[in-house]
C-alpha cells in the first residue's frame, strides 16, 4: 500500500462527520444524512437550552435581590429535576404508544445509521428519536436528580456577582457566564436527553449506562474544586491526625506499623492466600488435589514463609533499635543518617553499574565491551555469560536483601518521626516504607535525590527543610521522577514519528511537509501537550499514528478491559506458543531478577524474537520477589506489513547480537531511536522449525524404485509390534491349559477371534450374493472348472451355512450343500476388476477356515482375522510370497523377549519363524494394505500418489475402500507409509542402511522420538504440547510445484529479548481504541496499520486484546518469583 492510502474512506467520512459535531455538543444530532423536517432540529435546540433557561430564573431572581444565592440555586435544581423526570416519563409513554413490549438494547453504533419516519413534531417517532431514554428505571431517577444537582450547583456557581467580584472586569464576566451555561448545557443534554460517543472510549459497550456521567462528573470536579476545598481539606487533615495520634500514639509504634505493613503488602499476597487455601482444603480432604491446574504460579512453601519471616523479623528489629537509640539527632554531614545516606548512595552507583553491564548496549546507545560477542548458540553464549551471570547473582543480593535494610536504617533515622505525627507525616512514610520493597531500585533513587538535597542545602530557613518532612520530599520527588520518565518517553516517541513521517518513504504524504512545519512552529504547545499527557499519565495520541498530537484519556497499565489472557484469536500456531511459554517464563524470571532486562516496572513492555515467532511479554504487577506477566503471541503467517516489520526486527538484533565480532570497542546502537532497543539472549527450551525442499528425493526414480519393499518391511515390523504389545494383555497359553499339550483352549481361541472381528449387520445387497443375480451364474466363470476342483477344501469353519438372498425371478443353481469352492471377490475381479461400486460395510462377512498354528504361542502375535479379508486375486498372493522380506521378518522375531510370559520354552523365536501359518497370515495382512494403498499393478509410484498416499488422500478404489474400513489397520498402514517415506528421505541424507538392526534403530526411534504426519493432524498440536523431540510433515506448494520437508527439533536455543518504549505502545493503542470504537474505522487497509519499520505499528496493531487487536495466544497471569 501506498503511503496516501486514505485515513478514512469515504463512508466512514461521512458517518465521523456526523458523529464528531454530535460528541462535541454532548449529543445533539443536527446531521443526520437523510431529508428530517425542521420541527426535529428545533426540538432538540429547545431541549439543549432548557438547563439555561432554568438557571436563567433562578439567576434574574438573585440579580433582583428577590432570593438569596442558596435559594435560588435549590429553586434551579428544583425544576430541572422535575423537567428531567418529565422528559423520561414522555419517552416511556411514547413507547408504550406505539409497542406493547419492547426489550431494551445494548446500545450499538450502527443505530447512528437508522433512518427514522417523523410523522409530527411530538409524535411518538421524534420523542423516541431525540430522547432514546434510559435501559433501567433506577438510571432515570437517579440521572434526573443529578442533572437537578448539577443545574443547581451550576446556577449557584454562575451567579454574575459572584463571577464579577472574582475577576472585576464585565468582559470576564460575561465570557465565563456565556461559556460555564454552555458547558453545562452540554453536561445536561448527555445526562438525560441523549448521550453522545465519547471519543474517551475504553468499553465497547456501556451495559450500565455510565458514558452519560462523564461530561457531569468533569463539570462536578471544577465547581466542587472552587467551592468546597477549603473544607475538605480541613477536614481530611483533622481527621487523619485525630485518627493517627488515637490509635497510634507512639512514634516507635508508627515505625514499626510502617515498616511491617509496608513489607507485607509489597508481597504477593494473592498467590499466598491461593496457598494458604489449597493447604487447609488439603488438610481438610487429607488428600493431595492432585488435578488442580496451578500452571505457572508461585509454589509458596515453609521455605518462602521462613524467608518472608525472617526478613520481616530483621526489618522490625533494625528500625526500632535505630529509632530508638539513634534517631535524635539532625541530619549534618557526620550524622548516622548521612552515613547512610553515603551507603545509598554507594549501592545506587554500583547496582546502576551492574544492571548496565549485563545489558548488549549501555543507556540503549553504545555497545556494551563486557557484553559477550557473535552469541549464536546456547552452549556458546552459556559459557561466555558466566561472568555476567555472577554479576547478577551480587545485584540481586544488593536489590532484594541489603538495599531495603540500608533504606529502612536511613527512615528510621529521619527526625520527622520523632516528633508528633501529622497527616502529611503518614502519607508520606507509609508511601516510602511499602516503596522500599514494593519498587527497591526507584525507592533507592528517590532517597539518595533527597539525601544529596540535603547535603547541599544545609540551611534551615529554606521552603524545602522547613515546610517539608522527608516523606513528604520523598512523595514529591517520587512523582517528579515518575512524570519525568514519562515525559522523555513521550518525547522520544513524538520525535520518532515526526522525523519518520519524512525519512521513511514510505510513511511520506502529501500532507507531511506541512504536519511538520506546523509542529516545528508550535513546538512550545507540543511540549506543553506532552508534559500535561505526563502530569495526567495519559497515553499521547498521535491522530491516525500521524504527527498530531492529543491528549488521550488515562487508561490502566494494560491498556485494555477484562481479565489477563481470556481473550485470543486461538489457530493452529497457537500449540507453538504454549509449549515454549513454561520455558520461556523461566528464562524471564532469571534475567528479571539478574537486572539484564533494565528496569522493569508495570506497564513495561518487552519483545521477544526466535524464527518466526514474535512475543509480547507486559510487566502486570511486580513486588518484593515477584513480578506478574503476561506473555502474548502473534500469528506466523506473516502478512507483507508483518514480515517488513519483522525484517527489521531481526535486523536490530541480528546487529545486537550475531555480527559484533569485527565492530570496535562502544560502537554506537545504528538503531537509536528506534521503538526497540536489544537486551538480552534468554535460553528457552522450544521447537526449532526447518524446512527444505524435497527435489531430486521424492522425484528419483532409483528412490521410489525401493519406496514398496521398504514399506512391506516397515508395515511387517509394525504389524508384529502392534501384535507382540496386544498379546501382553493376553493369559499365557503355557499356564493357561497345560493339559492341552500348551495350545490355547476352545474358548480362548474363540475370544481371541471374537477381539478381532467387528460386528457386521446383515444386508439384502452384497458383493458376496453377486452370483445369484441371474439365472446361470456359470456366466462368469472364465476358467475351466478344474482349477475350482483342484482347490484345497476349506476348514472347519467353512462348513457355516451362508445365507444367499436372490433376486426374485431367478434360479438357484448352487444348492446349500455344496461348498463354495471360489470367493465371489475372486469371481468379481475376474468378470469386471475394479469396475463395480465399493464393497457395502453392512454385509455379513464370511467366516474364514481356522488357521492351523505349529506353534502355540503363534496365536499371541496372530493379526485379527477381518485383515485377512480383502479382495485379492490368489496370483498375487504368490506373488507376495516371493517378494516378502522373510530373512527381516525372522529378524524381527527374533528381537521379541516375550517378559510378560511366565512360562515359555527357550526356543519360542525360533519355533515361531518355523510356523509357515503365522507367516502367511503376515503375506496376507501385508498385502492387504499394499492393495489398498498401491493397487494390484507393479508400477513405480509417482511422486503425486507418494504425497497422496501420505496425506491419505488416495483416490478412491476397491482396495482402498476395503482398507477404510478397517480404521485400525488402516492407521497401521498409514503410519507405516509415513516411516518409510522418511526413511527414504533419511537414507537419501545420510546414506543408505548397513543392516537390520540400523534399520530397527531408524524404526525405534521414529517411534519414540519423531511425530511423522501433517502439519494439520489434531495429533501434531498433541505431540507439540507433548514435547516430542522430533517432529516432521511433508508438504507441497502447487504455485511452484515442490515437495517440501518441515522438521521441528526441541532444543534449548537463544531467543532474543528487547525493550519497547512504553509510551510509544501506549500511544498506539490509544489511537488504535479511539480509530476503532469511536472513528469506526475498521478497514482491513487503513493507514493506521501499514507496516512502520520505526514504530512497529503493525505488531502494536497485533498485540492489543481482541476484539481491536489479534494475539493468536494470550497467557494467564503468570507470577514469577525472583529469588
Amino acid at each position: 500500500m501506498g503511503p496516501d492510502v486514505p485515513l478514512l474512506n469515504d463512508y466512514k467520512q461521512e458517518f465521523f462527520l456526523k458523529r464528531f459535531p454530535q460528541t462535541v455538543l454532548g449529543g445533539p444530532r443536527f446531521k443526520l444524512g437523510y431529508c428530517a423536517p425542521p420541527y426535529v432540529y428545533v426540538n432538540q435546540i429547545i431541549l439543549f437550552l432548557i438547563p439555561w433557561v432554568l438557571g436563567g430564573v433562578g439567576t434574574l431572581l438573585y440579580q433582583l435581590g428577590i432570593m438569596k444565592d442558596y435559594y435560588t440555586a435549590a429553586l434551579s435544581g428544583g425544576l430541572m429535576f422535575v423537567t428531567a423526570l418529565v422528559l423520561q416519563m414522555t419517552n416511556l409513554y411514547a413507547k408504550q404508544k406505539t409497542v406493547t413490549v419492547e426489550r431494551m438494547q445494548i446500545q450499538n453504533t450502527l443505530t447512528d445509521e437508522d433512518e427514522f419516519e417523523f410523522s409530527s413534531c411530538i409524535g411518538s417517532e421524534t420523542v423516541k428519536f431525540i430522547i432514546p431514554g434510559k435501559k433501567y428505571i433506577i438510571n432515570t431517577i437517579f440521572h434526573s436528580l443529578l442533572a437537578g444537582v448539577l443545574c443547581g450547583l451550576g446556577t449557584w456557581y454562575l451567579l454574575p456577582n459572584r463571577i464579577t467580584l472574582l475577576y472585576s472586569n464585565i468582559g470576564g464576566t460575561v465570557v465565563i457566564f456565556v461559556f460555564g451555561w454552555l458547558t453545562i448545557c452540554i453536561g445536561e443534554y448527555s445526562l438525560i436527553i441523549n448521550t453522545a460517543t465519547e471519543t474517551a472510549t475504553f468499553q465497547a459497550l456501556d451495559t450500565y449506562e455510565i458514558t452519560a456521567l462523564m461530561r457531569p462528573f468533569y463539570i462536578f470536579v471544577f465547581i466542587a474544586v472552587d467551592l468546597a476545598h477549603r473544607l475538605l481539606v480541613m477536614f481530611l487533615i483533622s481527621a487523619g491526625t485525630a485518627i493517627a495520634s488515637y490509635f497510634i500514639p507512639s512514634t516507635l509504634g508508627v515505625i514499626l506499623f510502617m515498616t511491617g505493613f509496608g513489607f507485607i503488602l509489597s508481597l504477593n499476597l494473592s498467590e499466598i492466600g491461593f496457598a494458604f487455601k489449597h493447604t487447609m482444603v488439603s488438610h481438610l480432604a487429607s488428600s493431595k488435589s492432585k488435578n488442580m491446574h496451578r500452571g505457572l504460579r508461585i509454589q509458596f512453601g515453609w521455605r518462602e514463609f521462613i524467608f518472608y519471616l525472617t526478613v520481616l523479623t530483621f526489618a522490625l528489629i533494625e528500625a526500632s533499635l535505630l529509632h530508638q537509640f539513634a534517631g535524635f539527632s539532625s541530619f549534618s554531614k557526620g550524622s548516622p543518617q548521612a552515613i547512610a545516606s553515603y551507603i545509598l548512595i554507594i549501592l545506587l552507583i554500583i547496582m546502576w553499574i551492574l544492571r548496565e553491564i549485563q545489558r548488549v548496549y549501555l543507556f540503549g546507545v553504545f555497545r556494551n565491551p563486557c557484553y559477550p560477542k557473535d552469541v549464536r548458540t546456547v552452549t556458546v553464549f552459556m559459557e561466555k555469560q558466566r561472568r555476567l551471570m555472577k554479576v547478577g547473582v551480587v545485584r540481586r543480593i544488593l536489590l532484594t536483601l541489603v538495599s531495603p535494610f540500608a533504606m529502612i536504617a536511613f527512615l528510621a533515622l529521619d527526625r520527622s518521626l520523632q516528633n508528633l505525627h501529622s497527616v502529611s507525616v503518614c502519607i508520606g512514610f507509609t508511601r516510602i516504607f511499602r516503596m522500599v520493597w514494593q519498587n527497591t531500585e526507584n525507592a533507592l533513587m528517590d532517597i539518595v535525590v533527597v539525601s544529596v538535597a540535603q547535603m547541599l542545602v544545609f540551611n534551615p530557613d529554606l521552603w524545602w527543610n522547613r515546610s517539608l518532612d522527608t516523606g513528604i520530599r520523598l512523595l514529591l520527588v517520587g512523582i517528579l521522577r515518575d512524570r519525568l520518565l514519562q515525559f522523555v518517553s513521550k518525547l522520544q516517541f513524538a520525535i520518532a514519528i515526526l522525523l519518520t513521517s519524512w525519512t521513511e518513504k514510505k510513511q511520506r504524504r502529501k500532507s507531511t511537509a506541512t504536519l511538520i512545519t506546523l509542529n516545528v512552529v508550535f513546538f512550545p504547545i507540543l511540549l506543553t501537550f506532552i508534559a500535561i499527557s505526563a502530569l495526567l499519565s495519559s497515553p499521547l495520541l498521535p491522530l491516525f499514528t500521524l504527527p498530531v498530537f492529543l491528549i488521550g484519556f488515562p487508561r490502566p497499565v494494560r491498556s485494555w478491559p477484562g481479565p489477563v489472557g481470556t481473550t485470543a484469536c486461538v489457530c493452529s500456531d497457537t500449540v507453538y506458543y504454549q509449549q515454549m511459554v513454561p520455558s520461556l517464563a523461566v528464562a524471564l524470571q532469571s534475567a528479571l531478577a539478574a537486572g539484564s532486562l533494565g528496569l522493569s516496572l508495570p506497564g513495561s513492555h518487552y519483545l521477544c524474537r526466535f524464527q518466526d515467532r514474535l512475543m509480547w511479554i507486559l510487566v502486570l504487577e511486580k513486588g518484593f520477589t515477584y513480578c506478574g506477566v503476561n506473555i502474548k503471541g502473534l500469528e506466523l503467517q506473516e502478512t507483507s506489513c508483518h514480515a517488513a516489520e519483522a525484517h527489521r526486527v531481526d535486523e536490530i538484533f541480528e546487529m545486537a547480537f550475531e555480527h559484533q565480532e569485527h565492530t570496535k570497542i562502544l560502537s554506537p546502537n545504528h538503531h537509536f531511536g528506534h521503538i526497540l532497543t536489544p537486551c538480552t539472549v534468554l535460553p528457552v527450551r522450544l521447537y526449532s522449525d526447518a524446512r527444505n525442499v524435497l527435489s531430486g528425493i521424492i522425484d528419483s526414480h532409483e528412490n521410489l524404485k525401493h519406496l514398496k519393499d521398504d514399506f512391506i518391511k516397515v508395515l511387517v515390523w509394525m504389524l508384529v509390534q502392534y501384535c507382540y504389545k496386544k498379546s501382553k494383555t493376553w493369559e499365557s497359553p503355557g499356564s493357561a491349559n497345560k493339559s492341552n499339550k500348551g495350545s490355547f483352549s476352545e474358548n480362548q481361541r474363540k475370544a481371541a477371534v471374537e477381539r478381532s472381528r467387528p460386528l457386521r449387520e446383515e444386508d439384502s445387497f452384497s458383493v458376496d450374493t453377486i452370483e445369484d443375480w441371474t439365472d446361470d451364474s456359470d456366466i462368469f466363470d472364465l476358467e475351466p472348472s478344474g482349477r475350482m476342483k483342484d482347490r484345497k477344501e476349506p476348514g472347519p469353519l467353512g462348513d457355516i451355512p451362508k445365507v444367499h438372498v436372490s433376486i426374485p425371478g431367478s434360479v438357484e443353481t448352487q444348492g446349500q450343500g455344496i461348498p463354495q469352492e471360489m470367493s465371489p471377490e475372486d469371481k468379481l475381479y475376474r468378470a469386471v476388476v475394479l469396475g463395480l461400486p465399493a464393497v457395502d460395510k453392512g454385509k455379513q462377512q464370511e467366516a474364514l477356515p481356522r488357521v492351523e498354528f505349529s506353534c502355540s504361542y503363534s496365536e499371541l502375535l496372530s493379526i485379527p482375522e477381518e485383515w485377512r479379508t480383502a479382495p485379492v486375486p490368489p496370483s498375487k498372493v504368490n506373488e507376495m510370497r516371493q517378494r516378502f522380506p522373510e530373512e527381516w521378518y525372522h529378524f524381527i522375531l527374533s528381537q521379541l523377549d516375550f517378559f510378560h510370559l511366565k512360562e515359555k520354552p527357550y526356543n519360542l523365536p525360533e519355533a515361531l519363524m518355523k510356523d509357515k501359518a503365522l507367516k502367511d497370515l503376515y503375506i496376507h495382512g501385508v498385502l492387504s494394505c499394499c492393495f489398498g494403498l498401491f493397487g494390484l499393478d507393479n508400477t513405480v509410484p509417482a511422486p503425486s500418489h507418494v504425497f497422496r498416499a501420505y496425506t491419505g488422500g488416495i483416490p478412491w478404489s476397491v482396495g482402498l475402500d476395503w482398507l477404510t474400513g478397517k480404521p485400525e489397520l488402516f492407521q497401521l498402514a498409514l503410519k507405516a507409509f509415513r516411516y518409510t517415506f522418511k526413511l527414504m528421505v533419511d537414507k537419501a541424507s545420510l546414506g543408505p542402511i548397513e543392516n537390520f538392526k540400523e534399520l530397527v534403530n531408524y524404526l525405534e526411534e521414529y517411534e519414540n522420538d519423531w511425530y511423522i504426519g501433517l502439519v494439520s493432524d489434531l495429533e501434531w498440536q498433541q505431540a507439540v504440547l507433548q514435547e516430542k523431540p522430533y517432529l516432521f510433515s511433508l508438504g507441497h506448494d502447487p504455485n511452484m510445484g515442490i515437495y517440501t520437508g518441515r522438521v521441528l527439533t526441541l532444543q534449548e536455543l537463544l531467543v532474543q529479548v528487547g525493550k519497547l518504549n512504553d509510551e510509544a505502545v501506549r500511544g498506539q493503542w490509544a489511537n488504535l481504541s479511539w480509530e476503532l470504537l469511536y472513528a469506526t474505522n475498521d478497514d482491513e487497509e487503513r493507514y493506521s496499520i501499514q507496516a512502520h519499520p520505526v514504530l512497529l505499528r503493525n505488531l502494536t496493531v497485533q498485540a492489543a486484546d481482541p476484539p481491536l487487536g489479534y494475539p493468536v495466544y494470550s497467557s494467564e497471569l503468570l507470577h514469577l518469583p525472583l529469588f
